[in-house]
């Protein structure tokens, strides 16, 4: 009979002897346990906790370093309390193989200039350190949103087509920094290897202005645009940053899943009709609510539900990698997150906006502000 002291059985399961016959998955964790020391920042909430508790549970993976400013709710990860721009968090990483930076303040009502100042030093901060250390492997996630939405984009692009992304979307600055930065280091810091995981619309308990977009009563559609979408659950994305972790691929990839999504078919698959608006109208309006403080999504975010940006996740495949969710799953996953939420040109409206609004009352204000962009526009022309 089996010690109900938990104690106890651990201590059994360190010195009892292991039958040679006994299956890989039932043998003690402390004799599987052969694997790289993983050090995960960001690791209490979002993609750093869920990648901190996968790894945690991994039997290829020896230890878990989790790093964050207050503690999460993996307990068999090693906790470190601290901000990733801290120097100190170099003696933190001392002893781990390889470091999944996650840090990072992507969200909406940030303040740009704080989130910068955020994203680029925590960056630099965590390769120096690493490198300091003796890490041989820097893992960062950025987003394959540094390809750029354009018309003349490839369906999809390779993986290692050029970066034609610019600052004008959320975030997308602080992701092109991101990379230059990893690609610098390992020239900085020799030995030092930098794997970049770029992730397409990321979805699973995630905010953005993409996942934004399905929330509104009508999905937004530019005339003459030709929108795309090609998904990534968090689920996938995690697996994905554990084969970069375990070192079964490296250098540059994405990850989402496979093939795209036509704005058709995620019409038809939502049930929510398009407004379709000219994209001097579109882009003008977003531009002007943006600047005066009305919606947290500047203009260029549109171009990303406006153009393709759709990729080839073909390294993985070669890795081994599949992806568990396709497209139309994720979408319905999205949709079911989203329920209940009402959002305007990017801006979440409070349950009485919502209610005063309506779907109709949302059409109409939305064409409203771009009217009064257009009436703006023939006053000052008047002048």
């Amino acid at each position: 009979m089996s010690s109900p002291d938990p104690q106890v059985r651990a201590a059994r399961n360190l010195t009892d002897p292991v039958p040679e016959n006994t299956p890989e998955e039932k043998r003690p964790r402390s004799r599987r346990n052969r694997g790289p020391v993983v050090a995960v920042t960001g690791a209490a909430t979002g993609i750093g906790e869920l990648l901190t508790a996968h790894l945690a549970a991994s039997d290829a993976i020896k230890q878990v370093i989790a790093i964050d400013e207050r503690r999460g709710e993996v307990s068999e990860a090693t906790w470190h309390i601290l901000d990733v721009r801290d120097p100190a968090i170099a003696e933190k990483l001392r002893g781990a193989d390889v470091v999944v930076h996650l840090a990072l303040d992507l969200d909406l009502e940030t303040d740009p200039a704080a989130r910068t100042a955020y994203n680029v030093r925590g960056t630099q901060t965590v390769l120096t350190a690493a490198a300091a250390v003796g890490v041989h492997r820097v893992v960062l996630c950025t987003s394959a949103m540094v390809y750029g939405a354009l018309a003349d984009n490839d369906v999809p692009l390779s993986e290692d087509a050029e970066l034609r992304a610019t600052a004008e979307a959320t975030g997308v600055g602080d992701l092109l920094e991101i990379e230059r930065l990893g690609r610098r280091a390992p020239r900085a810091h020799p030995g030092l290897n930098v794997t970049v995981v770029r992730p397409t619309v990321l979805v699973g308990g995630t905010d953005t202005a993409l996942t934004r977009y399905f929330e509104s009563p009508r999905l937004l559609v530019v005339a003459g645009s030709r929108p795309t979408w090609q998904f990534c659950h968090v689920e996938d994305l995690v697996t994905a940053l554990e084969y970069a972790a375990l070192e079964k691929i490296d250098g540059e990839f994405a990850v989402g899943c496979d093939g795209w999504l036509e704005q058709e078919e995620v019409e038809e698959l939502s049930g929510v009709r398009r407004m379709e608006l000219p994209s001097t109208v579109a882009l003008g309006a977003a531009a002007r609510l943006h600047r005066i403080g009305l919606t947290p999504s500047p203009a260029g975010d549109l171009a990303y539900t406006m153009h393709p940006w759709v990729v080839s996740v073909s390294r993985l495949h070669d890795a081994g990698w599949r992806p568990k969710w396709t497209n139309e799953e994720v979408l319905g996953a999205l949709l079911e997150e989203v329920e209940g939420r009402h959002t305007l040109a990017g801006r979440r409206l409070g349950r009485k906006d919502a209610t005063a609004a309506g779907a109709a009352g949302a059409t109409v204000a939305l064409l409203g502000a771009a009217a009064v962009v257009r009436r703006a526009r023939k006053a000052r022309r008047r002048i």
